[in-house]
């Protein structure tokens, strides 16, 4: 098979797969109670991709190249009976699936994920004090049930990921103590730096802790070292000296590595969006729903991918930071 690449030679990798535009928690930085309040109107449940559609079309991502394939949301696990969708593409063949979620339905859902044919989680877990973690979450869920679901996940055998996402003045305080909790459990931790992703999040430059000051920080309380990390990989990875495991740092905002992107996000109502940061997409549902072939809708993807130039975070500056682009709740991060 010829590897699909776009314009900058980047090859299409991974797909990251929204489900649902809905989620239980109104976290500050992605889905604000101001934007996504009582009224706000969600897709109606036919707008959404079915199971099936979602099967299709990750089959045809597949044979262009796709190896690893994450299901997003909103939050993925409050969509009705997602391990029958998991259950669909683990049979797939090639494919590694993962799942990144807010844990809090993780308790019951962990051991059917896995049995479905999940590879890996990542769960997103911004602090490990419950009064911060309760103001960022805006829904008062305490921090110690998404922890139930991080040791459900683990209990179930599936690989666990933690993602925070640090906010300047937010939780920044406890990037220590959120390193010090995962310390030794084999759960590697990565820190995210605020993104202005989305319109509606009020993203300041001022309140983004640089990758280098959270490594600074962990740094000076155990020692670390840089891990080399593979070209595709968009976290900056490092071991503590003493073996206790290791953390990573996502830094699009101060080290972007838009070169090695290779990731596409699929919204949950059939739009494609070949970069986090885009302004618009492509419509794959409509094609999907008048009749079009498998060899049709590889060549809409063909077409896509290969006249792909975005770099949005080398090119970021106040200006673009104000552009509308599409929400973080909408193709999930």
């Amino acid at each position: 098979m010829t590897t699909l690449q776009d314009r900058l030679g980047r090859p299409l990798e991974t797909l990251r797969v929204s489900i649902t535009d809905r989620c239980n928690f109104r976290c500050v930085y992605c889905m604000p109670k101001e934007v996504f309040g009582r009224d706000h109107a969600f897709l109606d449940r036919r707008e959404l991709l079915s199971f099936e559609e979602i099967a299709r079309l990750v089959s045809i991502f597949s044979g262009l190249g796709v190896r690893t394939v994450r299901l997003t949301g909103g939050e993925p696990l409050v969509r009705r009976d997602v391990e029958r969708l998991v259950e669909m593409l683990a049979a797939i063949p090639g494919l590694e699936l993962a799942l990144t979620t807010n844990g809090a339905l993780l308790p019951q859902k962990a051991q059917a994920l896995a049995d479905a044919g999940l590879s890996r989680v990542t769960v997103s877990l911004d602090s490990v004090d419950d009064t911060a973690f309760r103001a960022l979450n805006d829904v008062d869920f305490p921090v110690d049930r998404v922890r139930e679901g991080i040791d459900a996940a683990a209990a179930a055998g599936l690989p666990v990921k933690v993602n925070a996402v640090v906010k300047r003045g937010a939780n920044d305080d406890g990037v220590v103590a959120l390193a010090e909790r995962f310390r030794g459990t084999g759960h590697v931790v990565r820190f995210i730096e605020y993104m202005d992703v989305g319109h509606t999040n009020g993203w300041r430059l001022d309140d983004v802790v640089p990758a280098d000051e959270i490594v600074r920080r962990i740094g000076e309380r155990w020692p670390l070292e840089p891990v080399a990390a593979g070209s595709d990989s968009t976290s900056l990875r490092f071991r503590y000296r003493d073996g206790a495991g290791e953390i990573g740092v996502i830094a699009s905002v101060t080290k972007p590595f838009c070169g090695g992107c290779s990731r596409a996000r699929l919204s949950a109502e059939g739009t494609l969006y070949t970069c986090l940061f885009a302004v618009r997409g492509h419509d794959l549902r409509a094609p999907l729903r008048a009749g079009a072939d498998d060899d049709e809708l590889a060549g809409t993807l063909r077409g896509i991918w290969t006249a792909r130039t975005d770099r949005y975070s080398e090119l970021r500056t106040a200006e673009t930071a104000a552009l509308p682009k599409v929400e973080m709740s909408y193709i999930g991060g």
